[in-house]
């Protein structure tokens, strides 16, 4: 249950805290006092898409802040979040005008999305255009698959349902016609067979750039070649550097072992002319890789080009080339063995389609009977609300096989004795969809483990009779589950445990609202105000607190 809702820097809210109690809260005031800026702080703490549009002027940030007691373990478990030993969880949300987020729950720091998942399983709010949703006829096989929990059969034919499709997608993409297929396959062979003649071998195109820039350099290289071989090696005229280091060691080797300076520097001079020794082979290998073929840097240059020609139209780089023929070589193959493959995927759908509609007649059985159980509860439902003489049903067609399965359904009624069942956008009443969609919302509550319910001026075009009949079912509600209800109807508001009233005022040129629970004369006179308006006569006031007094007498019946 939720038990206190603190509000700061939200809208026209500067600070609030709404201390809500078991059984039937309601919220009333004036046209634009604040009722909605509660129920969208409530929605925001929950994780619901907010703005930081929401945040009071000249305010850095807006912070919500609920707290519910006796949370079950189990409800929040799936999602790593462990309420206190007392059962007690505390949701926050801060909102700030960069349009970031904090959230956390009991201290521990969450996402929005964490926030969103937690905050379905502790409440949910029913706002005024709920009723409108019962005028859309996709929506009905949503309220009626949630009211009979028919997932597991669902996500069974949604797995088959995919399995055909997929195959059904295979046929597809090889049923083409005969002119057609002669067509891809020319394109695919002439593909095929210039990438073949071509032989590409990955990693050839770095190789040539390499070797086109060493043929286009050749003769530079083969001069500084040629000139280190000279400096290095000599000629016949003359030695070159080998030869000197070789004298220098010699010059040496008489003195070598008379002083170790003299050592050292014989045993220097043979590490040196080993290094140019090496030195000087490498070069001489280096003059021979320059000794080059007439027409070389041509063929290399012809190759490059027809790489570069080739890419413009099958890849990006030899490898993507290499790619691309290895999928036409493969789609070639299978058009070739169409026939085969054709003949295997036609058996593999037969199969798939039988057991998609197998899974599919077993969805709609189950709907079926859902529908039954549906339709008993929610003319139970309207009975309670003053709506007897409605006539309601769950109509069903057959349709080609979808996502949703085989089923069409459409929510049908009869709002007057003698009349035929026609669909509900046809002939409710905006207080006959408010009232249809509570009987609604009602039934589907008890399929879950909600604590709270939260209706947000839900009973708009009710009134009279209608009215105290919405009221009596909040009541009822409310004996198994706390109920949150913003409403203008002072029947609804005489009917709750505990009343908060709404208000608007001015301080230090700045709006603000508070929330305001009222005791028995303060009830009074709000009850007044919503029957009467501003001004509010004895017999009003009268009037409230017989009202008031019917309310009390009509929960004692409900103990």
């Amino acid at each position: 249950m939720l038990e206190l809702l603190h509000i700061e820097n939200i809208a026209i809210i500067e600070a609030a805290d709404i201390e809500f109690a078991p059984g039937f809260n309601a919220l009333t005031g004036e046209t634009g006092a604040g009722k909605s800026i509660v129920i969208d702080s409530l929605s925001a703490v929950l994780g619901q898409r907010t703005s930081r549009e929401l945040i009071r002027t000249g305010a850095e940030k807006a912070f919500v802040s609920a707290a519910f007691s006796g949370m079950a373990p189990e409800l929040t478990e799936e999602l790593g979040i462990q309420p206190e030993a007392d059962g007690t969880l505390l949701l926050q949300r801060e909102i700030q005008t960069d349009g970031k987020n904090v959230c956390r729950v009991n201290g521990r720091p969450v996402t929005v999305g964490q926030l969103r998942a937690l905050g379905a399983r502790l409440l949910n709010i029913h706002g005024q255009h709920d009723g409108q949703q019962l005028l859309d006829e996709e929506q009905h096989i949503v309220y009626l698959d949630s009211f009979g929990r028919v997932e597991t059969l669902a996500i069974t034919y949604a797995e088959k349902y995919k399995d055909f499709t997929d195959i059904r997608r295979q046929i597809g993409a090889l049923q083409m016609d005969e002119a057609e297929k002669a067509r891809r396959v020319d394109t695919l062979q002439y593909q095929i067979e210039e990438l073949r003649r071509a032989k590409l071998t990955p990693g050839e195109e770095e190789e040539l750039t390499a070797r086109r820039g060493m043929l286009r350099n050749a003769e530079k290289f083969l001069d500084a070649v040629a000139g280190a071989d000279y400096a290095l090696n000599g000629d016949d005229s003359g030695g070159g550097a080998l030869s000197a280091l070789r004298q220098a060691q010699d010059a040496l080797g008489g003195v070598r072992h008379l002083d170790d300076a003299f050592g050292q520097l014989y045993e220097r001079l043979g590490e040196a002319y080993s290094e140019v020794y090496d030195i000087a082979a490498t070069v001489e290998d280096k003059r021979g890789e320059l000794d080059v073929s007439p027409g070389e840097l041509d063929r290399v240059e012809s190759r490059m080009d027809l790489l570069y020609r080739l890419k413009k139209k099958y890849g990006a780089t030899v490898e993507d080339m290499l790619d691309y023929q290895a999928r036409c070589e493969a789609e070639l193959a299978q058009i070739e063995d169409a026939g085969d493959t054709l003949a295997r995927l036609e058996q593999a759908l037969s199969k798939a389609e039988k057991e998609a509609r197998q899974a599919a007649q077993a969805l709609s059985d189950a709907r079926k009977a859902a529908a039954e159980q549906l339709t008993s509860q929610i003319l139970a439902e309207l009975q309670q609300l003053d709506m007897g003489k409605i006539r309601f049903a769950v109509d069903f067609a057959e349709k080609p096989l979808d996502s949703d399965g085989m089923d069409t359904v459409r929510f049908l009624m009869s709002a007057n004795v003698g009349e035929e069942l026609r669909p509900i956008h046809k002939i409710a009443s905006g207080g006959e969809l408010a009232r249809i969609m509570l009987a609604m919302k009602n039934v589907l509550s008890e399929q879950d483990h909600v604590g709270t319910m939260v209706f947000d001026e839900v009973d708009t075009g009710v009134s009279g009779r209608a009215a105290q009949k919405v009221a009596e079912k909040m009541a009822r509600i409310s004996r198994r589950k706390q109920v949150l209800c913003v409403t203008h109807l002072p029947q609804l508001a005489a009917m709750a445990d505990t009343h908060f009233s709404v208000e608007k005022g001015e301080q230090g040129g700045r709006t603000f609202t508070r929330v305001v629970q009222l005791d028995r004369a303060r009830r009074q006179q709000e009850l007044a105000r919503l029957t009467g308006g501003a001004s509010i006569s004895a017999t009003m006031l009268e009037g409230a607190g017989e009202l008031l007094d019917q309310a009390e007498k009509f929960k004692k019946t409900l103990s």
